[in-house]
């Protein structure tokens, strides 16, 4: 009797701790899964998020895995742990993985030139194409900043390798961090060329079958006959709208994959566990050990905007992995981010601890706020903050912050100008060199911008002979587009995003 007054008074005293230190109060449960299971329902709603899948893995078994809400808006099949969704750019550790499975055949060292491997491969800059190694292209380091256009447009892995000569650096070689994709699928270019199987065939066959996951794919084009696949959302002013699947042949090996959670474990406890599977090894310990060390610092501003609620004392990039100290721990993490969805893992391998999330709303950082409230729940006990109702004021900001700025844009245009010329001398064909071919042409009385992979730019004018174009896919930004003119009033150029296109002389 004595035994259960005391375990009553113990469960009190603990309950006013966890209070006193902002708790979750509205949920007394002890259950580390019942807890969850409740948080994240709440937070699908504050989020808007029409559904999504989680999987978590701790000291060697699955604690947690549950899917939430509808595939598809409009639709009532359930998001499931059998629902495929995109891994997006958390592909980038699988790409790494497969790399360092053949630096540990020997085919390859971290420290071998591209050029020695890939016999023709060039970059705009001598230097770096002399010097650039395997390592470097999975560092985000190698001096290129943004070139997403290039698989954006639709351009295969080979064109795309063949076009990056075109590209100068955006800053000097090794000196500071830009995410970007396009060196991983050189990465992808580069297996190919040792192992003489495709990316797609190689990460297949000596990963994904490797692990026991039978139900993950390195392309879409490959996912046939599942039965369950998430839709793509975007959020559109009040309301979250549907839209089609993209088309991105390109980027596989940046950002290809697509799986499900009654899969994605394995990979998870297969990195936990020092790349072992079922007691065999599929990397040395030192080739594991090599993905995980901090191989470059990243900047403020180009990690993520959750830094400003984890105060991390340090942001670095390993081989396919953000990494920053939470709570005293490392954790090893990465997002992936495809048009209408979302992915995240996230792993403490101190607390044999992980977390994968996928979701089928596009940008939707819920994925942050869920991924540190499972850390709390399963490693960090009393740890007890609301990150979904932080990470959503903090993302508001953001939008608040950006649509303030639009404010301030649309005040300083100059109003009441017109065009120097008549919309038809602004038409005709027009190249980048990197990017390939643009088209103006008329449109009723509007101009259009017509670019590869059937995207489509419907211009207004904005003051003087710039425009703002809105694209065919509404969930895209606006762009601004600068016409040049010469001296005798003819167009020498248009500025796109930075990018400039000039008329094709024929």
């Amino acid at each position: 009797m004595k035994l259960r007054v005391f375990q009553v008074l113990l469960f009190f005293c603990i309950l006013f701790h966890q209070c006193a230190a902002g708790q979750d109060r509205q949920f007394p449960s002890t259950d580390k899964a019942a807890l969850f299971d409740s948080y994240v329902r709440q937070a699908l709603a504050l989020w808007k998020t029409p559904g999504m899948s989680i999987v978590v893995v701790k000291d060697g078994r699955v604690v947690f895995r549950k899917g939430f809400g509808v595939t598809e808006l409009g639709r009532t099949a359930p998001f499931t742990t059998s629902t495929i969704g995109v891994c997006a750019s958390t592909t980038k550790a699988m790409t790494a993985v497969c790399m360092g499975m053949l630096v540990d055949e020997g085919r390859l060292h971290w420290t071998d030139k591209v050029r020695d491997v890939l016999p023709g491969f060039s970059l705009y800059d001598p230097y770096i194409s002399a010097e650039l190694t395997v390592r470097d292209l999975l560092t985000h380091s190698a001096g290129f900043g943004n070139t997403n256009n290039l698989w954006i447009y639709g351009y295969p892995a080979d064109e795309i390798v063949r076009r990056m000569r075109l590209v100068p650096p955006a800053y000097p070689f090794r000196s500071s961090f830009i995410y970007q994709n396009c060196m991983y699928i050189v990465a992808g270019e580069l297996i190919r060329k040792v192992s003489g199987f495709s990316w797609e065939d190689f990460i297949t066959r000596r990963l994904f079958w490797e692990l026991g996951m039978h139900h993950t794919y390195p392309t879409y084009s490959r996912v046939a006959g599942e039965s369950s696949l998430e839709g793509l959302h975007v959020a559109a002013g009040d309301s979250i709208r549907v839209i089609p699947r993209p088309d991105y042949p390109g980027v596989n090996a940046a950002g290809g994959v697509w799986t499900c959670a009654d899969d994605i474990d394995k990979w998870m406890q297969f990195m936990l566990d020092s790349a072992k599977v079922n007691g065999r090894r599929l990397l040395k310990a030192e080739t594991w050990s090599e993905l995980f060390k901090p191989q470059t610092i990243v900047t403020e501003n180009e990690f993520y905007p959750t830094l400003r609620l984890t105060h991390s004392s340090w942001m670095t990039y390993g081989l396919g992995w953000f990494q920053e100290d939470y709570r005293g721990k490392v954790v090893q993490f990465h997002t992936g981010s495809l048009d209408g969805a979302v992915a995240i893992i996230g792993l403490l391998p101190s607390e044999r601890f992980g977390i994968y999330i996928l979701g089928n709303l596009d940008h939707s950082e819920i994925r942050h706020a869920l991924l540190y409230k499972a850390m709390d729940l399963w490693c960090f006990p009393g740890a007890g903050r609301d990150w979904s109702a932080e990470c959503y004021a903090l993302y508001k900001q953001l939008k608040d912050d950006g649509r303030q700025k639009e404010r301030e844009k649309e005040a300083d245009r100059v109003k009441g100008t017109r065009p120097s010329l008549s919309l038809p001398a602004y038409t005709g064909d027009y190249t980048n060199e990197i990017y390939g071919d643009a088209r103006v042409v008329l449109s009723g009385d509007s101009l259009r911008i017509e670019l590869p992979n059937e995207i489509r730019l419907s211009l207004r004018h904005w003051n003087y002979d710039t425009f703002v174009g809105y694209y065919n896919y509404f969930w895209w930004d606006r762009e601004w587009i600068q016409f040049s003119l010469d001296a005798a009033g003819k167009v020498t150029q248009f500025a796109l995003d930075g990018v400039v296109y000039r008329p094709i002389k024929n």
